[in-house]
């Protein structure tokens, strides 16, 4: 039982490496799709990932429309502080692929877009905020996928 979790453009190593972690924990695979704020050599990934990095399940992508190219008949489900369903309400399937936009600015416009029926939030309980760290919203999607699976 097992995801696919894809970062959009990833800018914060220290975040990829943790959910890289996670992806290996929860026996996911991992797609990084450029352009990266950060080089895949990057101490910070590498000490986030620790040991772990090189069982990691991972494929990297040139760019979005590559991503597209080879996944486009999968089902995707996309993450923006902009979805107006909350995750727990999808249909988990096992290769289902958990799309993440950039820390900075999240997804692009176009891809809300494109997907608004796929695209969920994770719920925020104070306007102090906007979004959560990626690296704990993507651990929080994929444990509740995992959690409806198992049980």
């Amino acid at each position: 039982m097992a995801f696919n979790i894809v970062l959009i453009e990833p800018e914060i190593p220290n975040n990829t490496g943790n959910i890289g972690r996670l992806a290996l924990a929860t026996g996911s695979t991992l797609h990084l799709v450029k352009p990266f704020g950060f080089e895949l050599n990057d101490k910070r990934l590498k000490r986030a990932g620790l040991d772990y990095w090189q069982h990691i399940s991972l494929f990297i992508y040139e760019n979005i429309d590559e991503f597209y190219d080879v996944h486009h008949e999968k089902n995707m489900v996309y993450f923006s502080s902009h979805g107006e369903k909350e995750y727990w309400s999808i249909d988990y399937q096992e290769e289902l692929f958990l799309v993440f936009g950039k820390e900075s600015v999240g997804l692009s416009n176009e891809i809300i877009k494109a997907n608004a029926n796929n695209l969920y939030k994770i719920p925020l309980y104070s306007e102090h905020i906007r979004s959560l760290n990626l690296a704990n919203a993507v651990a929080v999607i994929t444990y509740e996928g995992l959690r409806q699976l198992t049980f």
